[in-house]
C-alpha cells in the first residue's frame, strides 16, 4: 500500500483518525478532513507524517456542501496526486423523536452521512476505474443493518450508505475498484463521551453505567468497540487481501446485529 493516496473524511478527531493514522502506517499519504481546533489539527497531522514518513495534507472542506467535497478531492489530487482511497467517515447525529425532529436537522444529517459520499464517489470514480484500482470504503453503521427509534435520519442515512455501496460496487466490479462498507457497532468516540455524559446526568447513574447498561445494551461483547479495530477493517479492505471483496457490509459491531 506504500505510496497509495488515501482521502479520510472526518479525520480529526474519533474513528476516521485512527483510520488516517492506520493507512499512514501503512505507507500511504493521507488527506485529513474535518474540524476542530486548529493547532490539534496540525499537531495531529505533523504527528502522522513523523511517524509514518508519508505525505499527511488537511482540508477544511465542509461536507454539507458539494462544492467543498468537489474541491477536497481536487486539491487532494493536485497535492498528492490521483486517489487511489476513498474513505467516507464524515457523519453526525442527533436524537429526537419524529413528531419532534428538526427538518432542518434531517437535511444536515441527509447531505453529510449521505450526499457527501456520492459527491466525493463521483469526484474520484472515473480515475480510479481509468487507472484500473481504487478503493472506496463507507463507514456506515451496525444501524445502517437494523432499526432504532428516535434516529430517524441516522438510520435512514446509514442504510442509504450501505445501498449506495452496493450500487457503486456492481457499477465498477471488473475495472480493479472495490466499494464496501464498514458497519461499526457502539465506539467510544468524543460525540458518545458526550452522549453519555448526558445520559448520566438525566438517569443519575455513572458514567460506567451508561456505557454498559445503555450504550452496551445491545452489544454481546459488553465492551465498546475500538477505533483501532475499525481501522483495522478499513486497511484490510484497502490491502492487496481486500481485493476480492466488494459490495459488503462488515459488521465491526461486537455481535450487536447477530441477535
Amino acid at each position: 500500500m506504500r505510496g497509495r493516496n488515501a482521502i479520510v473524511t472526518g479525520s480529526t478527531s474519533g474513528i476516521g483518525l485512527a483510520i488516517a493514522k492506520a493507512l499512514a502506517a501503512e505507507g500511504c499519504n493521507v488527506m485529513l478532513n474535518g474540524f476542530g481546533d486548529a493547532g490539534e489539527i496540525e499537531a495531529n497531522r505533523a504527528a502522522i507524517a513523523a511517524a509514518s514518513g508519508t505525505k499527511v495534507v488537511y482540508s477544511g472542506a465542509d461536507m454539507s456542501r458539494p462544492q467543498d467535497v468537489r474541491a477536497m478531492v481536487a486539491e487532494a489530487t493536485a497535492t498528492l496526486g490521483p486517489v487511489d482511497i476513498l474513505v467516507n467517515n464524515a457523519g453526525l447525529q442527533h436524537v429526537s423523536a419524529l413528531a419532534e425532529f428538526p427538518e432542518e436537522k434531517w437535511d444536515l444529517l441527509l447531505a453529510v452521512n449521505l450526499s457527501a459520499a456520492f459527491h466525493a464517489s463521483k469526484a474520484v470514480i472515473a480515475s480510479m476505474t481509468e487507472r484500473r484500482f481504487g478503493r472506496i470504503v463507507n463507514i456506515a453503521s451496525a444501524l445502517g443493518l437494523v432499526g432504532a427509534p428516535h434516529k430517524p435520519a441516522y438510520v435512514a442515512t446509514k442504510h442509504g450508505l450501505i445501498g449506495l455501496t452496493k450500487s457503486i460496487a456492481i457499477e465498477v466490479a471488473e475495472t480493479g475498484v472495490t466499494c464496501n462498507a464498514v458497519c461499526p457497532g457502539m465506539v467510544m468516540t468524543p460525540i458518545i463521551e458526550m452522549q453519555v455524559a448526558d445520559q448520566a446526568k438525566v438517569t443519575g447513574l455513572s458514567p460506567d453505567q451508561v456505557v454498559r447498561e445503555v450504550f452496551l445494551e445491545n452489544q454481546p461483547i459488553r465492551r465498546p468497540v475500538t477505533a483501532e479495530e475499525i481501522a483495522g477493517a478499513v486497511v484490510f479492505l484497502c490491502s492487496p487481501a481486500g481485493s476480492g471483496v466488494t459490495g459488503t457490509a462488515l459488521s465491526v459491531d461486537g455481535g450487536y446485529v447477530a441477535r
